[in-house]
């Protein structure tokens, strides 16, 4: 398909030309104005639908808007009660007494119906006020773990309020960020209550992120250079392999115990078939 054809042209492009991470934002906001075409993630018309043109590329919905059907908790084969569909949108209850921690029936979600290589990632999210959350992708599920210790987040937060916004390094913990490991530049996130739509595409361990249509961060794994990045976090700490990340996993979102609510999550496989 053409469009195929361009992503794999742009991420060969990426691989080759820029810098891991976003360390001049600048440089990374040339780099992906050059080779990574600016793309609104969010369509017009009603949420939850693929139109006519996605079907033809091959995208698929991972949530229908009205159904669990997909999703279960993260080691678990039932879909968590502090998940609820409510008004087209996945909500996960908050509860100020949970916190971080979760309660009986909470935790992070995954979508079941497959493990995920290769993809172009779509969503739609909003954040309650103080909220925290993120996306999990290329994570495993092993008996005993929380998925942090084996996935990437793209972390979801409320930048003014939440005080891992002013945890970390340069920034690294705030919205849309590679959680503890790459800032994502600019911060582009919407106030709070307000839908934000994002992007993660995986093609050959060459990542980018984009939020509200602009490129926030792009990265390669498996490199030294990523090595580097991994031995300076937290990560190490909780697993000492973390930074082989594997090369396929689920996709989770993550229950915080705050209020999010997400939408239009739909994907792409990327490969050459």
């Amino acid at each position: 398909m053409k469009g195929f054809t361009i992503l794999i042209i742009v991420l060969f492009s990426f691989a080759s030309s820029c810098r891991l991470g976003t360390k001049k934002k600048t440089e990374n906001q040339q780099t992906g104005k050059m080779t990574i075409e600016s793309v609104d993630c969010c369509e017009k018309g009603l949420p939850n639908r693929l139109s006519d043109a996605e079907k033809a590329q091959g995208w698929q919905l991972m949530f229908d808007g009205t159904s669990s059907d997909g999703w279960r908790g993260y080691n678990k084969k039932t879909f968590p009660a502090a998940w609820i569909i409510e008004n087209g949108t996945i909500r996960c209850k908050g509860d100020d007494s949970r916190g971080e921690a979760g309660k009986a029936d909470g935790g992070d979600i995954v979508y079941s119906k497959q493990l995920f290589s290769d993809f172009d990632l779509r969503l739609e999210w909003k954040i309650s006020e103080a909220g925290n959350s993120g996306v999990f992708y290329l994570g495993r599920e092993v008996a005993g773990w929380p998925i942090y210790k084996s996935a990437l987040e793209m972390q979801i937060l409320d930048n003014d309020k939440h005080p891992d916004s002013f945890r970390g390094k340069e920034g690294n913990r705030k919205t849309g960020s590679l959680y503890d490991l790459i800032p994502a530049i600019p911060q582009n996130t919407k106030p709070v209550g307000e839908w934000n739509s994002i992007e993660i595409v995986c093609y050959q361990g060459k990542v980018v992120h984009r939020q509200n249509g602009a490129v926030i961060l792009q990265y390669e794994l498996w490199t030294p250079e990523w090595n580097a990045i991994v031995k300076k976090s937290k990560f190490p700490g909780l697993n000492p392999e973390w930074e082989n990340i594997a090369k396929e996993g689920v996709i989770a979102l993550q229950d915080h115990g705050n209020d999010v609510w997400f939408r239009n999550i739909k994907i792409r496989i990327l490969t050459d078939k």
